[in-house]
């Protein structure tokens, strides 16, 4: 077959016109804790606007990630951090680890929500909080009554039925942990938080690493009480799950579901443009889908079982004190309580 001149010049240019194209595709690596059956519809949102950026997630628990970010601060392997705990990146960034940035749709965040440096080393894009599940077939078999408070988990009849995360690997169970001793007490160990924790520890059957595992075996039927947080619990109850969502009435633990660009990385430009999506309306109604609160205000539509008074009843939490109290805090939480988490 004689192939024309002109033949050769259209597919010449062609090569020429698509080559570029595929050469600016880019790889951003991406660490997080965000669920895992949340990573898709984000990334898909992403790359609706940014179709040549791809994202390869690297995805544990939050303390996991910390863990993880803080050992290779030497040698950094992640161009952004993304759906990782507000109070683990004040961390980061206390430690000169992070590129501070201020992203296109910065103004349209709540101030509550964000670093307060300008330009700000991180931002928030949802808010995650405590709830309890509480298995209510289980519960009706034992006779266990459904807790209101959390000093009610505290009580005998609860005794061996109460699944929690770990704080040292679990952002949830650090939020929590976070919460008991702003509300109740530290120093230094001492303090009405530790107590709690003390009598709390007497009914725990299991500390998990992930914060997602005790409402699943509470849903389970497992354990009739799972201390874990409102995605989770909602999730599982639209599934079908024989359980109530209980907010205890002293107050809920909570953290930022935050993002930032990590120092040092070699896609700047990238990890920029990702910022700017993460930061947009379109990327807060996606987080609405799981979250009732969100960074910018009136995104998130109301999910059937979270109290509309919900963002009230998060507990007062300063994430500079708690990311310079963590080292201390998970420290004399291992100390006391570490035997009942279960094995990896």
């Amino acid at each position: 077959m004689r192939i024309s001149r002109l033949s050769m010049i259209t597919g010449l240019g062609l090569a020429l016109a698509v080559g570029p194209a595929l050469a600016q595709k880019t790889t951003l690596t991406v660490y997080t804790a965000l669920e895992t059956d949340q990573l898709k519809a984000y990334q898909e949102g992403f790359n609706k606007l940014e179709p040549n950026i791809e994202i390869k997630w690297v995805r544990d628990s939050t303390g996991v990630i910390t863990a993880k970010l803080l050992a290779e601060k030497a040698n950094p392997q992640a161009d952004v951090v993304m759906g990782v705990a507000a109070s683990s990146l004040a961390l980061l960034d206390k430690n000169g680890m992070l590129e501070p940035y201020k992203p296109l749709n910065y103004d349209a965040l709540m101030s509550q929500y964000v670093d307060k440096k300008n330009p700000p080393a991180w931002f928030g894009m949802d808010v995650w909080g405590a709830t309890v599940c509480f298995n209510t077939v289980e519960a009706a078999k034992r006779g266990i009554p459904k807790p209101e408070t959390w000093k009610d988990l505290t009580k005998p009849v609860y005794k061996g039925q109460v699944v929690m995360p770990n704080p040292a690997s679990s952002g949830t169970g650090f939020f929590d942990v976070a919460a008991w001793l702003t509300l109740w007490g530290d120093d230094n160990g001492k303090g009405g938080g530790w107590k709690y924790m003390d009598a709390l520890h007497q009914n725990i059957a299991q500390y998990t690493h992930s914060g997602s595992k005790p409402c699943n075996m509470a849903s389970a039927g497992e354990f009739v009480v799972g201390i874990s947080f409102e995605y989770r619990a909602n999730t599982n109850k639209a599934k079908g799950a024989p359980i109530d969502l209980v907010f205890p009435k002293e107050g809920l633990g909570w953290d930022l579901e935050a993002f930032a660009i990590h120092k040092g990385t070699k896609k700047l430009d990238a990890a920029k443009k990702l910022a700017d999506w993460a930061s947009s309306k379109d990327a807060m109604m996606l987080y609405g889908k799981n979250f009732a609160i969100t960074a910018q205000p009136g995104v998130a539509a109301p999910l059937a079982n979270v109290p509309k008074d919900y963002e009230a009843r998060l507990v007062k939490m300063d994430f500079a004190t708690t990311a310079a109290n963590r080292e201390r805090v998970l420290a004399e939480w291992t100390k006391r309580y570490d035997g009942k988490t279960e094995k990896r």
